[in-house]
């Protein structure tokens, strides 16, 4: 790869079955699985509640608000995602934050590396990309920074 090449730092983020991918600078922080109940009467992506610098951040199962089956790490593999919300509603709602289902990796891409795959997006899908011969989604922040806004009225 020569110098001058358009290069993004990017994040893998394992998920129940598939992967996810976002640029770095979406990413507030990687903590250990750790999170309060989400109690009775809460929505179905709804994991629980992180405390995090002194914010209580609705925990979003990805999985569950695409439609399927809530899914909590085992093992100690999991962690959560704090990312940085991108929608109108930023000032409201700063961070949010995703249950993965092991630890993040680091990739350094450029834009010949990312190739557009048709696949069938569920509602928290954007696009299905192909990274180096894998698979992986990048996800509709909005439409989860949505879930949040719903939840809070």
């Amino acid at each position: 790869m020569n110098d001058n090449s358009q290069s993004l730092s990017c994040v893998m983020i394992p998920m129940s079955g598939r992967q996810l991918l976002l640029p770095n600078v979406s990413i507030a922080e990687v903590v250990d699985y750790a999170s309060s109940d989400a109690g009775a009467n809460t929505p179905e992506w709804l994991v629980g509640y992180l405390d995090w610098r002194g914010l209580q951040l609705p925990v979003i199962s990805y999985d569950a608000a695409n439609g399927g089956v809530l899914t909590v790490p085992g093992d100690n593999r999991g962690r959560i995602v704090v990312l940085n919300t991108i929608g109108d509603h930023h000032k409201e709602i700063p961070f949010m934050a995703l249950v993965t289902q092991g630890i993040p990796s680091q990739a350094r891409l450029s834009e010949e590396q990312v190739r557009k795959l048709e696949g069938e997006p569920g509602p928290a899908d954007l696009m299905l990309v192909e990274v180096e011969g894998e698979n992986a989604w990048i996800p509709n922040l909005e439409y989860l920074e949505s879930l949040l806004l719903k939840s809070r009225h």
